[in-house]
């Protein structure tokens, strides 16, 4: 099993009440994770200060948008990293409203560790009790996508969840642009055409501890979302096909 650092990046907008419980438990894990990455993307709440307070390193992202937030971290992750330079590295994706079970993160990072994946999919659509606590208009969302990139590359895909996990250098080849909440599919697409190996592994999930998704919580917020999914499902399909494999090292 490789020894690889691991960071844990969490976008977060006014989630004050939940991000503690999110912190809380990433420190009981006994994984030893290089860093945890809260980046507050204009928060009007007490976000930054408890995100300080559980250990983590805090950002600002002034620029609303998962996908800038995300971004932002990245370029943290790759000061962390830059004197590991004999080493690869991996990335995990977790949402700071408690909807997902931190603990779950030493399954998505397993199959990394032992060689068997370069990026794992976290899906909240396999357990009967967890599917039923995803939002409809993110289940319909999640089937339409996940259907277009059947038969766009011929890989199965039950769920676009934020909480997943992949190699470093394996991100960096994606080279992800998607500023807004058209990341997760984004990535999806591009490790689709870059022949990344891919698993899903199943991940239990609950209602948000607190307060409303900025999502799928109204039908503006779902419809949005859904409009800039299908946007880059059509974008990327025909402007950036990848003719090399993306090769492991």
């Amino acid at each position: 099993m490789r020894d690889w650092p691991i960071y844990v990046v969490i976008p977060a907008l006014d989630e004050e009440a939940s991000l503690p419980h999110v912190l809380s438990d990433l420190n009981a894990l006994a994984l030893d994770l290089a860093e945890v990455i809260v980046v507050d993307n204009g928060s009007l709440d007490r976000t930054p200060e408890v995100a300080r307070a559980g250990g983590a390193n805090l950002l600002y992202e002034p620029q609303r948008g998962y996908g800038a937030a995300c971004q932002l971290a990245l370029l943290q992750v790759a000061k962390s990293q830059a004197p590991r330079t004999e080493t690869d590295a991996i990335v995990v994706f977790l949402d700071a409203d408690y909807s997902d079970y931190p603990e779950d993160l030493e399954r998505l990072v397993e199959p990394i560790l032992n060689e068997t994946a370069d990026f794992v999919l976290g899906s909240r659509l396999v357990y009967a009790n967890s599917r039923t606590a995803v939002p409809l208009p993110s289940r319909v969302g999640n089937f339409i996508a996940s259907t277009i990139l059947y038969f766009l590359y011929g890989v199965r895909f039950t769920d676009l969840g934020p909480f997943r996990a992949i190699r470093l250098s394996a991100l960096d080849a994606i080279d992800m642009q998607d500023q807004t909440w058209g990341w997760t599919v984004e990535m999806q697409l591009r490790a689709c055409q870059l022949g990344l190996s891919i698993r899903e592994v199943p991940v239990r999930y609950r209602p948000r501890y607190a307060g409303r998704s900025k999502i799928s919580g109204s039908l503006k917020g779902a419809a949005l979302a859904a409009v800039r999914i299908l946007w880059v499902l059509v974008q990327h399909s025909l402007t950036r096909r990848t003719k090399s494999r993306w090769q492991a090292s």
